[in-house]
């Protein structure tokens, strides 16, 4: 099976695989939600590295808009994610498919952040995160990493989640396969913040807790023999 690098140039325009004749990629930012956005990359930055993809909050989305891959071959795209470390620490990434014949396969009911025209993605319908492929899946930042778990084998759809990224405080590289069977067809990518930093309670807050529950408790007791006292 082939394996081809996807260059991802500015919004809209031709990609460039690292081969010899190009194929007619795009990718595109179809529609944006809940604060999140999509910009074409800073000239000079890495070669595979070609959208910036902004997720400032918990529940902030981008959906992109990819077509034109060629038949059955594994392509790598990889993304630059800001907004990790302050606010949430799970990056989710979906594939989305067009509304078609296969659709009856989708389990569950249609989520509600679903695009017009489009369904979540099942076994049969030939997109995919491009599974058992060995193409690199990582999520990458200045002194660390996430984990990577991928739910694809199931009609529940094509998922990765990228967690464990709260120490991202500059960006984030985001690297996965892509994959349409069948070629030649138009398909979203839908990336989310999905969960939100815990606030843990300092120490010295813990220690105040703790002396004020074993107050309670003693005036509780004192109480408790006063009355019995009185009866």
């Amino acid at each position: 099976m082939l394996k081809r690098c996807l260059t991802v140039g500015a919004i809209s325009l031709a990609l460039l695989p690292t081969v010899a004749f190009a194929d007619p990629v795009t990718v595109g930012t179809l529609v944006t939600t809940n604060g999140g956005s999509v910009l074409p990359a800073p000239s000079g930055s890495d070669a595979l590295v070609g959208l910036i993809v902004n997720l400032p909050t918990v529940g902030s989305s981008a959906v992109l808009q990819v077509s034109g891959l060629t038949f059955n071959t594994d392509y790598v795209m990889a993304l630059m994610v800001f907004g990790a470390g302050s606010t949430w620490n799970t990056l989710r990434a979906e594939i989305l498919d067009p509304l078609d014949g296969d659709d009856s396969l989708d389990a569950g009911a249609n989520p509600a952040y679903l695009p017009a025209g489009y369904t979540t993605s099942n076994d049969t319908d030939g997109f995919s995160f491009a599974q058992r492929s060995g193409l690199e899946r990582s999520a990458a930042y200045l002194g660390g990493s996430g984990a990577v778990t991928a739910d694809e084998n199931t009609n529940a759809g094509d998922v990765l989640l990228f967690t464990g990224v709260a120490g991202a405080s500059d960006s984030l590289k985001v690297t996965f396969g892509l994959r349409d069977w069948a070629g030649a067809r138009s398909f979203l990518i839908r990336l989310s913040a999905e969960d939100g930093l815990s606030e843990n309670p300092e120490p010295a807050s813990m220690v105040l807790i703790g002396t004020g529950l074993a107050g309670l408790a003693a005036l509780r007791r004192r109480r408790s023999g006063a009355v019995v006292a009185q009866a």
